[in-house]
């Protein structure tokens, strides 16, 4: 693994993106700064209607543009009459005969739903494709996808010129989707865009009782480098990929300011007012941490957003991760 190799005094000066802004004028510069007009959207259907999906939602709605939802708990379908601003409509990726009639005819759609959870190919986003008929088609699909497609990069900065190197199954099974998204795109010429997200965190998602329970985390000088996003900024970057988003097109998602995990845990405590949590050898974490933490340790690299602000004229509300965090605690 390598690892990071600078003590925590070298941190802050190391992360720093070495061309900063330069670098997103770079990219406006190659791809034109005239873009075209914001495209525009009679309908939004969701697919994967969770954490992340109520957001994007919530964005559209405040558009004025209907949005409708797949829900597989015909529950939360009945309880959903209370609340006529999203229609909630069944259907169960993993039962392909609900998959018909779902109403993706001129709308866009938003792909959420995560993968099964082995494996190396994605069979629920391949039924879905299946289930799209000619006469069905959608006027564009958003597709979240993650930055662990990239593999172990050794720390180094990573644009979407990278070529895909994923380690673990759940990187596969993400290739895997965006191949055959992009290949349905192709066949059937509907605009694609790949969201390929770094870590997600906002309200209700901090690690407040892992640090309540004194869950260690690895020292910075062992450590890898880790990107994360806000959940706010991600929906942001989900509305601007579908607005201005190039066809065919992959976009890192990032704050652009990669910090180690024990720097992410510390701006939590410090923010929350809980102890700093204690730090450890990474040879005394490959023995006593879980193998889901230590398979997001093995994979080293700083994620580079450059295209996605530039290409999406955006920029992001939380930039950094401390004030995110405070953000996020005043709505967990």
């Amino acid at each position: 693994m390598g690892k990071i190799r600078c003590g925590p005094a070298d941190l802050q000066q190391t992360a720093r993106r070495p061309d900063g802004a330069v670098r997103v004028a770079e990219v406006r510069k190659m791809t034109g700064n005239n873009r075209a007009a914001d495209r525009s959207f009679h309908q939004v259907f969701i697919v994967g209607y969770g954490y992340v999906g109520r957001r994007v939602a919530e964005l559209w709605l405040e558009r004025g543009v209907p949005v409708s939802a797949m829900v597989r708990n015909r529950q939360k379908i009945d309880e959903s009459g209370r609340d006529d601003r999203v229609r909630h409509i069944y259907g169960d990726l993993g039962l392909a005969e609900t998959l018909k009639g779902q109403p993706t005819r001129g709308a866009l759609v938003y792909y959420l739903a995560p993968p099964p959870g082995e494996g190396n190919e994605d069979p629920l986003l391949a039924a879905f494709l299946e289930s799209v008929d000619g006469n069905r088609l959608p006027a564009a699909l958003v597709y979240i996808s993650t930055t662990g497609v990239y593999g172990d990069c050794g720390g180094e900065w990573v644009n979407e010129d990278r070529p895909p190197a994923p380690l673990t199954e759940r990187g596969k099974r993400r290739l895997h989707a965006e191949r055959a998204l992009l290949g349905w795109s192709q066949r059937l010429t509907v605009p694609v865009v790949i969201l390929r997200v770094s870590g997600i965190y906002g309200p209700g998602r901090l690690p407040l009782q892992r640090i309540q329970k004194g869950v260690p985390v690895v020292r910075d000088e062992d450590s890898s480098w880790s990107n994360r996003i806000h959940v706010d900024d991600l929906a942001r970057v989900c509305v601007a990929a579908a607005l201005r988003g190039g066809p065919g097109e992959i976009y890192n998602v990032s704050d652009g300011h990669p910090g180690t995990m024990g720097q992410y845990y510390r701006a939590v405590a410090r923010t929350a007012g809980l102890p700093l949590p204690p730090e450890i050898s990474m040879e005394e974490a490959e023995r006593t941490l879980g193998s889901m933490t230590l398979s997001f340790l093995a994979q080293n690299r700083r994620i580079d957003n450059a295209k996605m602000l530039a290409d999406l004229d955006l920029e992001l509300l939380y930039p950094n991760v401390e004030e995110g965090v405070r953000v996020s605690l005043l709505y967990q």
